[in-house]
C-alpha cells in the first residue's frame, strides 16, 4: 500500500501539510511517498519527517543540470522498501536502475543541493517580497488568488472579465506567463487541477500563473498591471 502526495502543486503553488499526513499515517503500514519536485531545497523543513519513506526530487527545479533527479529512500528498521526496477540490465544502483551513472550531472545536482541548503532562507525572503507585490496587484484589480497556503515562488490568479489567452499575448514582451490549462496543437482542455478545486468555468479559463526564482530581482509589476487594465 502506498500514499503518494505532491508537496507543492506546480500549477497553484498550494502546499500540502506533510506533517499532518505523517501524523495520520503514524501507525499505518502504508508506505509514504512525497513528490518534492517543487519544494526540495526550497521549502524542505517538512521533508525531514522520519515517517516519509520516499522523496523524489528533480535537479533542474533546483538549478542543477537538466536530466538528473533523485529518489530518496528510508529503511524501516533494517528493511528496505519492496521496490522493483522498471529497467533491467547491469547492477548499478543496487539493481534498481541499470546504466552508467552520469557523473557530471550528479555532481551538479550535489552542488545545487549544497547551495540551496546554504541560501534557502534568503531565497524564500526575497521571493516572498515579490509575491506580496503580486498579491497587492491582484487585489488592486479586484482579482482572486487561487489556493491558500501557497509557495512563495508562484502565484495563480484570475481577474474577472480578463481572458487569459489575451493576457498572455499582451504581456509576452515583458514577462513569460502561462494560463492554468493544458493545451496542445490540436486540442484545448481546461486545467484538471483547477477543475478539481471546484472553480467556476470563468475562473478556470481566466487563470494566470506566474513563477519566479531568487535570481529575479524584480517583476515588471507596472507592465503587468497596465496590460491587465487594457483587458478589463
Amino acid at each position: 500500500m502506498l500514499v503518494s502526495v505532491m508537496h507543492v502543486n506546480n500549477e497553484t503553488g498550494c502546499i500540502q501539510s506533510i506533517s499532518e499526513i505523517c501524523e495520520l499515517l503514524k501507525d499505518h503500514p502504508a508506505y509514504f511517498h512525497v513528490d518534492a519536485a517543487q519544494s526540495f531545497g526550497k521549502i524542505s523543513e517538512a521533508l525531514c519527517n522520519k515517517r516519509i519513506d520516499f522523496i523524489s526530487a528533480s535537479g533542474h527545479k533546483l538549478y542543477a543540470p537538466k536530466g538528473i533527479g533523485a529518489l530518496i529512500m528510508r529503511k524501516r528498521g533494517f528493511m528496505k522498501a519492496p521496490l522493483k526496477p522498471l529497467l533491467y540490465g547491469g547492477g548499478q544502483e543496487k539493481g534498481l536502475r541499470p546504466g552508467t551513472l552520469p557523473v557530471q550531472l550528479i555532481a551538479g545536482f550535489g552542488l545545487a543541493c549544497q547551495l540551496a541548503e546554504k541560501h534557502a532562507t534568503e531565497w524564500i525572503q526575497h521571493c516572498s517580497k515579490i509575491k506580496k507585490q503580486m498579491i497587492s496587484l491582484v487585489s488592486d484589480l479586484n482579482g482572486n488568488i487561487i489556493g491558500s497556503d501557497t509557495s512563495p515562488f508562484v502565484i495563480n490568479f484570475y481577474i474577472p472579465g480578463v481572458n487569459s489567452e489575451a493576457a498572455m499575448v499582451l504581456m509576452k514582451e515583458s514577462i513569460a506567463i502561462s494560463n492554468g490549462s493544458a493545451s496542445t496543437s490540436s486540442s484545448y482542455k481546461p486545467s484538471h487541477v483547477l477543475t478539481a478545486m471546484g472553480l467556476s468555468d470563468d475562473a478556470v479559463a481566466g487563470s494566470l500563473r506566474i513563477s519566479w526564482s531568487h535570481m529575479i530581482k524584480d517583476l515588471p509589476v507596472d507592465a503587468i498591471r497596465n496590460s491587465l487594465l487594457k483587458l478589463m
